[in-house]
């Protein structure tokens, strides 16, 4: 279970680290003022959650790196396809939303597991930084549907 844990949580890290990379370019393509304040809050938000797992490697006593991940690898060249290949503006709102909450339904499943896993090894110190972003994770998923219910769904019709 260790093995798996320290494989995970560098996975995560590594996938927070794309994220930071393709946040910058997510902003710049959306018009939606409150999706881009979105955008920008969670770029933010995700520096600290990796100075959070940063902590974590060191209080579990293991070197700080990613492993490559090919889920969130996908996500974000899928993201980056679809849009690509829209056009009109508030459509591409709500594409970006949807590749957004992609990217965080793979977060929330890794830090979930992250936490579990974390709790069994007698972690309590590394699951209570993991359940942090893994709570931040959920706010932000719940934030990007409710700007897309509110508005930018009916936007994009």
């Amino acid at each position: 279970m260790d093995d798996l844990f320290v494989h995970t949580l560098r996975d995560i890290y590594y996938a927070e680290n794309q994220i930071v990379q393709a946040l910058p370019e997510m902003i710049d393509r959306a018009s939606d003022q409150q999706l881009k304040d979105g955008f920008e809050r969670h770029l933010q938000e995700t520096h600290v959650q990796i100075e959070r797992l940063e902590d974590v490697f060191r209080l579990h006593g293991v070197k700080v790196c990613g492993v490559n991940c090919p889920a969130i690898d996908g996500i974000l060249e899928e993201a980056d396809d679809v849009s690509g290949e829209v056009d009109d503006d508030q459509v591409l709102d709500a594409a970006l939303i949807a590749s957004a909450q992609a990217i965080k339904h793979y977060e929330m499943t890794r830090y979930g597991s992250l936490v579990a896993w974390a709790k069994r090894l007698d972690r309590n110190d590394c699951a209570a930084l993991l359940e942090q972003n893994l709570q931040e994770e959920i706010k932000t998923d719940k934030a990007l549907t409710s700007l897309a219910e509110t508005h930018v769904n009916a936007a994009a019709a």
